[in-house]
């Protein structure tokens, strides 16, 4: 009998990522520190280095915000099914901004404009303030229920993730928040659960597998809640700007697809498997063979896990929303801090698993390093990393029986 000895190295490598000794309470904190610190002085230089509101790049402060806000406005004087009109929502844009590269697009439906409106009932940076503000509270404190010991101030500083939903002034923070209210509610009071999930619909490309994953697990309460939620704020939308808006909605959607295939929004941008084949070279029909095994994949995990207790089953819904939608910005990588606090708290009380606070760590640091490595390398780790997390969030969760929340 012939023994294969497995070289030192291999076996280092090995033990560093399963066991990850590196990963010391003082070490994290130390780095968590390094990371807000990096934060703040890239935010404060940004802030410095813009004129009149305009950035070193000739775009305004909050990027993506321009979009929302100049929505609200449009809606908000009668023009709401405009908002879906490329030429003119481009021409109400440059009319409050002046001319700057590109076109900020509006490609949410009329539920979110009840949002937009009343931001836009306000001064461009004082709705932008009010905006980041109010959703990263909401963010942090149902975090922060979930976990008082991990959520604290200094951990979303040090959230890359974070840091990129502020820069583009997105929606990140109340996608997260709404995951997180539903992870902290879904035992104890299911239709709620399920309401804050129907909130969703203003983003229908991370809630698809939300109501197969309640279906799946027999939460019949909180399906019928997400369905009212979702159908209520279609019906305030209608009632609010009209029924054309959801005709000119609806005719705007090839652009939508057209935007992902043509890469008018860079690939490298973007965190799905789609963008992860586009990144490489792959063509567009291969991208999307790809992220239907990724999907077909994910919905499969979900089924073979059938998590029992609400926060690993929201935990593993906001994971594998990751692996199912080809249309994935990288500050939408926000919504893995639920998964991340909800494993590591439990790991906390239990013990943590081989490789999980490797698969935690990367997780947390992805959007850090995904858009420099796909621009620079033409390399996407972000399927990759979210997979990682999703392997080891099943494995601790899988048929896990109901615990008190």
């Amino acid at each position: 009998m012939t023994l294969v000895a497995h070289p030192p190295a291999a076996s280092g490598v090995r033990r560093f990522l399963a066991k990850a000794p590196w990963a010391t309470p003082q070490r994290l904190r130390a780095y968590a520190i390094l990371l807000a610190l990096a934060h703040g002085a890239a935010l404060a230089a940004l802030l410095w280095m813009a004129r009149s509101g305009v950035d070193a790049r000739g775009e305004p402060l909050g990027s993506d915000f321009v979009s929302f806000w100049t929505a609200g406005r449009m809606a908000l004087q009668g023009h709401a099914a405009a908002v879906y009109d490329p030429a003119a929502h481009l021409a109400a844009e440059r009319a409050a901004f002046g001319t700057f590269p590109g076109w900020y697009a509006y490609f949410y439906p009329p539920m979110f404009l009840l949002v937009c409106a009343p931001l836009g009932a306000l001064p461009y940076f004082a709705a932008l303030a009010a905006w980041l503000s109010a959703s990263f509270a909401a963010m942090f404190a149902a975090l922060r229920a979930l976990s008082p010991r991990l959520v604290t101030p200094l951990t979303l500083a040090a959230f890359p993730a974070a840091f990129a939903t502020i820069g583009h002034g997105q929606n990140a923070f109340l996608t997260a928040a709404l995951l997180a209210g539903a992870a902290l509610t879904l035992d104890r009071r299911p239709i709620l659960a399920g309401a804050l999930l129907g909130c969703l619909c203003f983003k229908p490309q991370i809630l698809l597998i939300a109501p197969l994953a309640l279906m799946l697990t027999g939460r019949w309460r909180a399906l019928a809640g997400m369905a009212l939620s979702g159908l209520a704020l279609a019906a305030a939308a209608t009632l609010a700007f009209g029924l054309d808006t959801w005709t000119a909605f609806l005719a705007e959607t090839p652009m939508t697809r057209a935007t992902l295939e043509r890469g008018l929004v860079e690939p490298a941008k973007m965190a799905s498997v789609f963008a992860a084949v586009r990144v490489l070279g792959g063509g567009v029909a291969l991208a999307y063979l790809a992220q239907a095994v990724a999907a077909v994949a994910a919905l499969a995990a979900f089924v073979c896990a059938r998590p029992k207790s609400g926060r690993p089953l929201i935990a593993l819904v906001a994971t594998l929303a990751c692996l199912t939608t080809p249309f994935l910005l990288d500050y939408d990588l926000t919504i893995l801090i639920v998964p991340i606090v909800v494993l590591a708290q439990d790991a906390l009380e239990t013990g943590f698993l081989p490789y999980e606070k490797t698969a935690l760590a990367a997780a947390f640091l992805l959007a850090e390093i995904a858009r420099p490595l796909a621009l620079g390398l033409h390399l996407s780790l972000s399927p990759f990393v979210v997979a990682g997390l999703a392997t080891v969030t099943i494995r601790r969760f899988a048929a896990s029986k109901p615990r008190t929340p």
